[in-house]
């Protein structure tokens, strides 16, 4: 059955609604991009990091947070605290590449005789 004009319609739930800046509201739209990107921008920023790096940078930027607010009488005192503990890190790092280069000793096997 055809709907005449004289029949009334379903109400657009959209329809005269408006924004409390008097600006027309638009329903929302499924699929559609929010905003445009930026021109120059329109691949996808690059993907994070493999999980098996780890990126240092944070460390970096807290170690020069720390040093910019350390007074300026005990910057000297920070600066070889920071060079101690990096020459620590490192000899850490070449003790266990040490351990890993060397070869494993022989297991000793020893034969049972079973009667």
């Amino acid at each position: 059955m055809d709907r005449t004009e004289s029949e009334p319609r379903a109400r657009d739930p959209w329809s005269g609604r408006r924004q409390g800046n008097g600006a027309e509201e638009r329903p929302p739209s499924y699929g559609e991009p929010e905003h445009e990107p930026p021109p120059g921008r329109e691949r996808p920023p690059p993907p994070p990091p493999a999980a098996g790096r780890m990126d240092f940078s944070p460390f970096f930027v807290l170690l020069d947070a720390l040093r910019r607010a350390v007074p300026g009488d005990m910057q000297n005192q920070f600066t070889t605290f920071v060079r101690e503990t990096l020459v620590t890190v490192r000899g850490l790092i070449d003790w266990y590449l040490d351990r890993l280069d060397r070869p494993e000793p022989e297991q000793r096997v020893e034969d049972i005789p079973i009667d």
